[in-house]
Formats: C-alpha cells, structure tokens, sequence
C-alpha cells in the first residue's frame, strides 16, 4: 500500500512459517491476494518479503525468479524491502540468540546479503528505493569478554558491508535503482542504540569500509563516504527504540546530525510494565509475567528505576528474579506483540512510540518505507491469539487510522 506521496505500507512476511522457497511462495499465494482485497483492491500492494538463505538460492535458480515477477505483475503487487536479518530459521524451534548467526564477520552473511541485493535490483519496481533490512553486526554478549574479537567483527563487518555497497553501486549506474542495506539496531545487538550507531558509523563503518571501497570503485575515500551514506542506512524499529527508552525525535535528529538515513521504519510494540510498589503485588506480576518467558525468541529486558537508571538483561527469564529486589518502577520487554492493541490486563504496549513516530512522519521525510512487524502471534498466550489474517488486517488499519490517508 502507498501512503500519501512518499510513503509506503506493508507488513513482514516474517510472520509466516517456512524457510525454502516453495513454503514462500505458498504463504504469499494464500495470504497476500486476501489481505489485497481488503485493504487495497484497487491499487498496488506492497509487500515486505522475508527470505531465509534456502529460499533466496531456490529463487535464483529456473525460472522461479521470473514467474514470482508476473505474479506479481498480474496481481497488481510490488516488491520494494526485504528482511533479511534471519538467515535460517525463525519459527518452530528455539531461536533464541542463533537469529545473529551468520554475522557480519563470517562470508555466509555477506553472500546472503548479495543474493538479496540480486533478488530485490529484479523486483524493486522503477521510481521507489528498496532496503534489505539486516542485523546489528552481530550479538554482544558473544564479545563481551574478549575486545579484540569484537574489534575484528567491526573491521571485517565493515568491509563485508562495503562489498554489498560497491553491489549496489553497480546496480545503479546500470538500472538507476537505488538500494540500501539498512542496520536494525536492538537491545544487546553490537550496535544496540542510536550513540552505538553512530560511534560505529564515524569509527569503523566511513574509515575502514571507506578505504575498502575507495580501492574498489577507484574513487576518492570522500566519494565512498558518500556512497556509504546512501547505501547504508537505519531500520529504526519502534519496538527495539522504545526497549532502549529513546524518544524518537531525538533519536532522528542525531541520525541527521550524523549524516545517517533511515532505510525503514518498522512498526512494532514492546511490551511494558509499570511496575506496582508493593513487594507482593510485585511478586503476583513476576508471576503473571512468566508466560512471555518464552523458549523460542530471545525477549531482551530493560527495566529503569526513577532516577532513569537502567537495569539491562539479556532474556526476560534473567530479569524476573531481579524485578522483585531492583528499585525499578518500569520494564520494557522485547516482544513484538500486536501494534493495535494498547492494553494487555495487566500490561501495556509501547504502542504510544508507534504514535509519536507517525506524528513526526507528518510533519518530515524520514524514510519512504514502513513496514508492520508483528511476528509473535504463535508464542503469545493463548487468550491474546486472534485470526491471523484479520489481525494483520488491524494492524494495518491502525496505521492507516494515523490520519495517513492510503492512495494508490
């Protein structure tokens, strides 16, 4: 869906189970053309693809790239991002911290990326950018003991980037289509918040990859800035930003400070607690809060105390020994849980993060792509769960609510 001039609506197809191509192709054949109808029967549809490594090498083979084009031709669909942050797979079984592995450092990250890049340069309709959003560089906690492997992963990361960007340089002084690989910065990733973006961007990103492209395109080391800078961009996801307790308006203005864009929004709720002060209402709540402890995703916690002091931990499991002695009166938990709804009995979402965003989103050029991404509806308690596809439905409802008008 586009809204208004600039922006355009889907929402991840992360959402569906299946890792080869065929599983794919099945999911957008059963969910895509329903959700079209009633959303945007007469105008184009756009979709957020998610593809494993599997998925994008069956795609690249035959002719399956050719016939998914006219399928989505004939259907009045386009492509114009794609998630690439899992490589393999993201539903039924544990996940947990596995979602970072290939990163940045290893080649099976950097010719996944390629392969996407591929993908996205065949689909991506003339006219509109297209992003590949992907993970943080990698996982800090594997590093947090050892500097100097962490100090490696930046280097080889930055260059492995800067390979996907002389890739998207090609693509467009041969297409004219612009492409950008987009850093999904969250809770515990090695860059995790907007200081860590941008430390990353001015200290290892520019002068190491920089350099690196520099001798590959032949061009000055200013001129490959200026390729890095639009080639690399944000996925700002409201989820992981409000985790992190960042107001967005202060998070985008230091991007722009910084010369850094923003690829794609992704539209997405934390959950969040306020945290009751007596030590035995404090007690039922850890309780209540040990559904969401769940055993496939990680569920990263920050909890903040009245002073703004911030108790980090990596898994909700880790935190809820804590919430009963830490003097916090806020937690906020990464759980994609769904975007319209505000309140969950006992808990809140992060929903009003989602609002402000789109209030700035009126007023400014942020990006051009948002993209929905609630993909916890199979681990959520049983009393949250509704029909998927009229629950993507109001999400999408709900952003369109936004006095966002929706246009072809």
């Amino acid at each position: 869906m586009k809204i208004d001039r600039n922006l355009h609506l889907t929402y991840c197809t992360n959402i569906h189970p299946g890792e080869g191509w065929n599983q794919v192709f099945a999911n957008l054949q059963q969910y895509i053309p329903a959700l079209k109808q009633r959303l945007a029967p007469e105008k184009p549809f756009g979709i957020g693809l998610r593809l494993a490594d599997v998925a994008a090498r069956e795609l690249l083979v035959e002719n399956n790239l050719i016939e998914l084009r006219s399928w989505l031709r004939d259907r009045n669909l386009y492509v114009f991002t794609l998630n690439g942050f899992p490589y393999g797979g993201f539903h039924h079984q544990v996940v947990k911290d596995r979602v970072y592995a290939p990163d940045w450092s290893m080649l099976e990250r950097l010719n996944y990326t390629l392969r996407l890049t591929r993908i996205l340069a065949e689909l991506l309709p003339d006219g509109i950018d297209g992003g590949i959003s992907t993970l943080p560089l990698s996982y800090k906690p594997w590093f947090e003991e050892n500097s100097t492997t962490r100090a490696f992963v930046y280097r080889i990361a930055s260059i492995h980037i800067a390979q996907v960007v002389a890739e998207m340089v090609r693509v467009r002084a041969e297409t004219g289509k612009l492409l950008h690989l987009d850093l999904e910065p969250e809770p515990d990733g090695l860059v995790e918040n907007s200081a860590e973006v941008i430390n990353y961007f001015q200290t290892q990103l520019l002068p190491v990859g920089g350099r690196y492209l520099a001798k590959q395109l032949g061009t000055s080391l200013a001129a490959a800035e200026t390729h890095l800078l639009e080639h690399v961009r944000i996925c700002y996801d409201t989820c992981h930003f409000a985790v992190e307790y960042e107001e967005p308006a202060t998070v985008f203005q230091r991007f722009r400070a910084a010369g850094i864009q923003i690829g794609k929004i992704q539209l997405s709720s934390a959950l969040q607690l306020i945290v009751p002060e007596p030590a035995a209402q404090r007690r039922q709540v850890v309780e209540k809060l040990r559904p969401f402890a769940e055993s496939t995703y990680l569920h990263q916690a920050i909890a903040r105390d009245r002073n703004g002091k911030l108790y980090r931990y990596s898994d909700l499991v880790t935190a809820l020994p804590d919430l009963e002695q830490i003097p916090a009166c806020e937690l906020r938990i990464h759980f994609h849980v769904p975007i319209f709804i505000r309140d969950y009995q006992f808990l809140q979402s992060t929903q009003d993060h989602i609002k402000t965003v789109l209030e700035l989103l009126q007023r400014e050029r942020i990006c051009s792509c948002l993209e929905i991404e609630t993909y916890t509806w199979d681990v959520l308690p049983e009393d949250m769960k509704l029909d998927l596809v009229s629950s993507i439905q109001r999400e999408y409802e709900s952003v369109v609510s936004y006095q966002l008008t929706v246009i072809s």
